[in-house]
């Protein structure tokens, strides 16, 4: 299991956010619900699930996404505030973790190695994406919504070659590539909690 511990960035000079996001559940297996203050904590058991929904956080730019993996006491209850078990502690020390790492994106619990491995390279791919100028993340985005870069091309009223040379800056390729990869990596750190090896 995946719990995902989300904590608002600078909530005392800022409005606050948690709100706008309570609504992002898409494939978890419990909601989203605020736990304490700017936090919000939600459940997934899908490792893609997971990881896109903490890049979805980091670049929205508000946020410190902190991923726990591992166990979960079994029945889940009904309330996300309600779970307990290793992958709720290892959701709160990674978030703590990621308040204070460069890309505010941190991975903890179950197998020590495979965790260690899942959260270092979750950290380089968040780092692309919140590094990525606005001009990036808009051609990035419309991609993702669009599916051609010849129809990004005429919402953007730029040239093909243009949504090219953004895709390769904002590394749109690159991203494509790894967002399995660590999923594959995040699953795994799952699956080595539970003392299964692939």
């Amino acid at each position: 299991m995946f719990v995902l511990t989300v904590d608002q960035r600078g909530s005392r000079r800022d409005i606050d956010r948690v709100a706008d996001i309570l609504d992002r559940a898409t494939g978890l297996v419990r909601p989203f619900e605020r736990t304490a203050g700017d936090e919000v904590q939600g459940v997934a058991d899908d490792a893609s699930v997971a990881l896109d929904l903490a890049l979805d956080f980091l670049e929205d730019g508000h946020w410190s996404v902190g991923i726990g993996v591992g166990a979960v006491e079994d029945p889940l209850p009904r309330s996300t505030r309600a779970g307990r078990g290793p992958a709720f502690e290892a959701a709160r020390d990674a978030v703590d973790s990621a308040k204070n790492a460069v890309a505010h994106i941190a991975v903890r619990g179950g197998d020590a190695e495979s965790a260690g491995d899942a959260d270092a390279v979750v950290a380089l791919l968040a780092l692309l994406l919140v590094r990525r100028t606005e001009q990036g993340r808009a051609a990035v985005d419309s991609v993702r919504r669009l599916g051609s870069q010849t129809a990004v091309a005429e919402e953007l009223s730029i040239t093909p070659q243009a949504v090219s040379q953004r895709l390769a800056v904002a590394g749109w390729q690159a991203e494509r590539a790894a967002r399995p990869v660590v999923a594959r990596m995040l699953a795994l750190a799952d699956l080595r909690a539970r003392g299964t090896d692939a």
